[in-house]
């Protein structure tokens, strides 16, 4: 999902956007310090790719024995990813992207930093991990998608193939998340991780559906524009969503007009 929409500089709606993502980057970096990432979760994406690399480099650095962190090997993979996006699909990805993984990125390592890297020791039970886990990023992605902006990472990926490929975008998303999950799964070699990493997974996506369509999904546009070419593609690309073409006539113009209906 992209976005390029613009506000006014420090207008209401400009503070209440960036105040979403501010408190969406939180809330999702909360759900990755907390409960995903002691506990090995590997949930798609560009941090589910920095977890493994936290745990495989540990010791190998003098300034993170710990491990590489996770936040900044996640801002390293996103940069260029951004300017991919940027070159091959156009620039729909705004500051806000930019702003929206940035914020993720450091308050994931600054959570680490702060509560250490098993702040919760929740133990054995994974299960409760990869559940409220999935319910945090869920909600603060929810919040960042509501404010017309998105944390980059894999969705870049998969709107690059779905260009060339014609393959839906959400099932190439899925399609590349379950192959990092299966990465997860050969670098850490525990067959629990990639059933745990889905369950995550199914979770994130039912509650950001929630929050950013709310509870009812019965929904219906019908759009009159003369742009509607473009529309078109804003709604299959970057929504992800069908539509149909309706044939319509001006009352007051008499002139024939196409109608989009999703």
């Amino acid at each position: 999902m992209a976005f390029v929409t613009r506000e006014k500089l420090f207008s209401k709606k400009w503070f209440r956007t960036y105040a979403g993502i501010l408190i969406g980057a939180i809330i999702m970096a909360a759900g990755y310090s907390f409960f995903i990432s002691p506990y090995r979760i590997v949930p798609g994406g560009v941090y589910g790719i920095s977890i493994v690399v936290h745990y495989v480099t540990q010791g190998l650095f003098a300034f993170a024995p710990d491990g590489f962190p996770i936040g900044l090997f996640g801002l390293i993979l996103n940069i260029p990813l951004t300017i991919l996006g940027i070159r091959l699909l156009g620039p729909r990805f705004g500051v806000k992207t930019v702003v929206g993984f940035f914020l993720v990125s450091v308050f994931i390592d600054l959570f680490t930093y702060l509560a250490g890297t098993d702040p919760l020791r929740i133990g054995e039970d994974v299960l409760l991990a990869s559940v409220f886990g999935g319910l945090l990023i869920g909600f603060g992605l929810g919040l960042i998608f509501r404010a017309r902006a998105t944390t980059g990472g894999s969705d870049i990926v998969a709107m690059i193939f779905a260009k060339y490929s014609r393959m839906p975008l959400g099932q190439l998303i899925i399609i590349i998340d379950s192959v990092i999950v299966l990465v997860g799964l050969a670098v850490f070699k525990d067959w629990r991780i990639p059933l745990y990493s889905w369950i995550t997974i199914f979770v994130t996506g039912k509650v950001i559906d929630i929050v950013v369509e709310g509870m009812s999904y019965e929904k219906s546009l019908l759009i009159v524009s003369e742009k509607h070419e473009q529309i078109k593609d804003k709604i299959l690309v970057d929504l992800n969503r069908g539509g149909t073409y309706l044939a319509g006539n001006g009352l007051y113009s008499g002139v024939d007009r196409r109608i989009i209906f999703t």
